[in-house]
């Protein structure tokens, strides 16, 4: 039994009356999700980023070269507001890791690109990114794995996420 399982346990005894088998489920996924933030975002920080930047960063290296995009093509790539995106943008060129380039098709506008410097950083921190995710699911098998993937595809789905 888990801290979960004795929760669960509780609520029969409270409320024998509820069905509260979901609670399980929904327990122990809330708390991995929070698990899984803290151990990624330890990774992001030891390359000087958090999950924001990250997200920033890895979006302009997968469009790839000359790895720029607009804020806008930026913005739909992830749930935030443009004010957020804003922000993101101005730590990232305070920090050196990407830069604003006037748009060559419309002066009013700039592209957001990726420093040399950004483009190392984040081919550097996608690599111990990827080993961090693989650690988390160390005690999965193959198997497990995607059949994990393939209910929470299925969840985030019913889910519209």
């Amino acid at each position: 039994m888990d801290q979960v399982d004795k929760l669960i346990e509780q609520w029969r005894v409270a409320r024998p009356d509820l069905d509260v088998t979901t609670m399980g489920t929904i327990g122990r996924l809330s708390r991995a999700t929070k698990r899984i933030h803290t151990v990624v975002e330890e990774t992001f920080a030891s390359f000087g980023l958090n999950m924001a930047g990250f997200d920033v960063l890895s979006a302009l290296r997968r469009s790839g070269p000359p790895y720029a995009l607009s804020p806008g093509d930026l913005l739909a790539s992830m749930m935030i507001t443009s004010g957020t995106m804003t922000n993101r943008i101005d730590q990232l060129e305070k920090a050196g890791l990407v830069s604003r380039t006037p748009d060559p098709g419309d002066a009013r506008k700039a592209i957001v690109c990726l420093t040399p410097e950004g483009l190392q950083r984040i081919d550097e921190a996608i690599v111990q990114h990827v080993a961090t995710q693989r650690r988390i699911l160390a005690g999965l098998t193959a198997e497990e794995v995607a059949q994990l993937d393939g209910l929470l595809r299925k969840l985030s789905q019913t889910l519209g996420v």
